[in-house]
């Protein structure tokens, strides 16, 4: 049986304090990144990118998992709300992999001298964005809403597969992008602290707006439904 019922963390009081939490967040995050955080001894200001592009990175990884996870919840259950945030999951995350994508090739002009260049790290991400683009493609070429939400789920649940292959693509092949650096191989900060701080902080803004925009798109979604089905009966 299909139902409609959100669960708890859709309901709308939770919404607004995601919204001022995200907000109060990614303000403290810009300042610390334009007026607190040192430039980099290599880099230079040019580094101060890595602020945007490794929580947005960070983002899409987590985005996609909800994806996997919100897919398996509507075959086990067939309850609406999974669906409904692993759609709101996947539009959330398509952006941030696109912003991802687009903050580093502001980094590669200035550091490797071209926008682009086809190494591991940027194919098995632009990869990803068009796989989780036919995700969402797929899903407006279903009629159904059973059958959108079931083929979306399979795709859900394979298209993830890819997020570890991305995120171990500069470990696996011979890679130009740059090794992960938050921390050496004894445990101890490979980055300055007001940078690590920095970091940290940008990651929890952009988790922050992830979760306000997760939630409201999903709660669109499951009303879109509910409309649906109540013009079916």
């Amino acid at each position: 049986m299909i139902t409609t019922a959100p669960p708890r963390a859709l309901t709308v009081r939770i919404r607004p304090v995601l919204g001022l939490a995200s907000v109060a967040a990614a303000t403290i995050a810009t300042a610390m990144a334009l007026l607190w955080a040192p430039p980099d001894a290599v880099q230079g200001e040019v580094q101060r990118i890595m602020y945007v592009h490794v929580p947005a990175a960070w983002t899409a990884y987590l985005a996609f998992v909800v994806v996997f996870l919100g897919s398996v919840g509507w075959l086990w259950s067939r309850r609406l709300a999974f669906d409904a945030v692993a759609v709101a999951s996947a539009e959330v995350g398509v952006l941030f992999t696109g912003l991802a994508l687009v903050a580093g090739s502001i980094w590669a002009k200035p550091t490797w001298g071209v926008w682009w260049t086809w190494e591991p790290r940027l194919i098995t991400t632009a990869i990803m964005f068009v796989m989780y683009v036919g995700y969402l493609l797929l899903r407006g070429l279903s009629p159904g809403i059973e059958q959108r939400a079931t083929r979306s789920a399979v795709i859900g649940i394979v298209a993830v597969l890819n997020v570890p292959v991305v995120h171990l693509s500069v470990t696996w092949m011979n890679a130009l992008h740059q090794l992960p650096t938050v921390l050496r191989p004894g445990g101890s900060p490979a980055l300055d602290e007001r940078m690590l701080a920095t970091l940290l902080v940008g990651v929890l803004a952009f988790t922050l707006i992830y979760l306000w925009m997760v939630a409201k798109r999903a709660t669109l979604e499951l009303a879109r439904s509910a409309r649906v089905m109540e013009g079916l009966r």
